[in-house]
């Protein structure tokens, strides 16, 4: 009887493990393989499994989630730049095909790399380096369009090709810089030079509005100047002065005038001007004489004018018909 219950328990013992062994849990999107004896028996889900101690075995578990894998290729373009770009490709295993994704691949990263690894140094080369740039949502579109018809016999879908990166090289980068360095300065030099433009037009705006209303102010002064010598003249014929004796007792008071204040300026230039008192007469029959003579060039070249235009009516005027002429 001892020796039974001896043999019992170690026997009960490993029944009791080899029950618990039976029993596994498949968590969410993953599934699990079992063989029998090495050979593929069934595909178990999520939840609680059981399974045939000693006979069945879990061969592996094959994750349905979405997967992401980052593939750093370097290749040259079309200008002879190198450039390394990054693809990043998201796949998923078929729920439906589990069996060929966990028993057609060894290593489904590395399938997946040597497709992207192929396509893209066939589709870069014939882009420029700036094409690559443009286009790399096409280098993305040729990348899943190949991946897709490749791994879908292996059981794996994808979802997702994303260029996430274009890194060329070192020194095509600084060139790069440069290149916009410098638009950026010839823009800059071309704003600048217009706001230079501007406000060259706006002082010389400014100036030639200054020149107008000082020129009016000298017309209005002198105007002015005018009408009161006007006046003056009036009131020195009132007592008995005539036209003429006014104007020269005018000149010499305003030459008196004129003498007074360039005295008065402390730092006035040094001016010689006649001061005896026939200076203003002389000046008064100066400037008669000037106007006298002014006036007759004036009227000379009216009469000149006035003949030259009769001459050229003359000329242009056709001569009349005679009775020989014969006329239409």
């Amino acid at each position: 009887m001892n020796v039974l219950l001896i043999l019992l328990v170690p026997i009960g013992i490993i029944l009791f493990f080899l029950l618990l062994s039976s029993f596994f849990v498949v968590k969410q999107q993953t599934a699990a393989l079992i063989e029998n004896f090495g050979k593929f028996s069934s595909i178990r889900n999520s939840g609680l499994q059981f399974k045939i101690p000693i006979v069945q075995r879990i061969a592996g578990r094959v994750n349905l989630k979405i997967q992401q894998l980052d593939v750093l290729v370097e290749t040259k373009t079309k200008d002879d730049v190198f450039v390394k770009l990054k693809i990043s490709v998201q796949f998923q295993v078929i729920r439906e095909k589990v069996y060929d994704a966990f028993y057609k691949l060894q290593n489904p990263h590395d399938q997946i790399t040597s497709y992207v690894f192929d396509v893209v140094r066939a589709e870069v080369p014939k882009m420029k380096l700036d094409d690559v740039f443009e286009r790399k949502d096409d280098i993305a579109i040729a990348v899943k369009a190949e991946l897709n018809e490749a791994m879908s016999d292996y059981g794996y879908d994808i979802i997702k090709t994303l260029v996430t990166d274009i890194d060329p090289d070192v020194q095509v980068k600084a060139a790069m810089n440069r290149i916009n360095a410098a638009e950026r300065e010839k823009v800059a030099a071309e704003y600048e030079a217009e706001a230079e433009r501007i406000k060259i037009v706006a002082k010389a705006r400014a100036e030639a509005e200054s020149k107008r209303l000082q020129g009016q102010g000298i017309a209005d002064q002198r105007r002015e100047i005018a009408r009161g010598l006007e006046e003056s003249v009036d009131v020195l014929n009132n007592v008995g002065i005539n036209s003429q004796e006014a104007s020269a007792l005018i000149v010499v008071t305003q030459h008196y005038d004129t003498l007074q204040s360039i005295g008065e300026e402390t730092n006035t230039n040094l001016i010689l001007l006649p001061n005896s008192p026939q200076a203003g007469s002389n000046m008064l029959n100066d400037m008669i004489a000037s106007f006298v003579a002014s006036n007759q060039i004036g009227e000379q070249m009216k009469k000149s004018n006035a003949a030259k235009g009769i001459s050229n009516k003359r000329k242009r005027t056709p001569p009349p018909a005679t009775d020989g002429d014969v006329q239409y």
